[in-house]
């Protein structure tokens, strides 16, 4: 809980200089997979800090979409999902704090060669922020 209210600080900051006092529409965030975010407390988070900061928080302002995780394999360019890796409960949580631990976890299911890099599905990014 607590990655979530320090990732919903860093967004609050970054929305609360570029709204620069300005009627605030929409913040849509992008969540990588690998960081298995909880959707809801940063969303709870996110609410309770803007309203601190004296914005309007109305249904639908706040977007946050999840933006899975993709690897290739760096042998035979072979594309694969977080999901066909099968990880285990206690390795997701492992990624979720370091995600570049993700290659002692698993290999390319094709060639079984562990070097790959993610391509996608990392971090958090804000993709939009919306003002009047």
């Amino acid at each position: 809980m607590v990655h979530e209210w320090a990732l919903a600080e860093g967004v609050c900051r970054y929305v609360t200089n570029v709204a620069g006092g300005r009627r605030l529409k929409k913040v849509k965030i992008a969540l990588g997979e690998l960081q298995s975010v909880d959707e809801e407390v940063l969303k709870f988070a996110l609410t309770e800090l803007l309203k601190a900061q004296g914005f309007e928080i109305g249904e639908g302002l706040i977007e946050l979409v999840v933006k899975h995780a993709v690897m290739q394999c760096r042998r035979c360019g072979h594309l694969w999902s977080l999901g066909e890796a099968g990880l285990s409960e206690e390795e997701r949580e492992a990624v979720h704090f370091i995600p570049e631990v993700i290659r002692a976890y698993t290999s390319c299911p094709k060639c079984n060669s562990r070097d790959f890099e993610v391509v996608e599905g990392r971090g958090v990014e804000i993709l939009e922020v919306s003002l009047e």
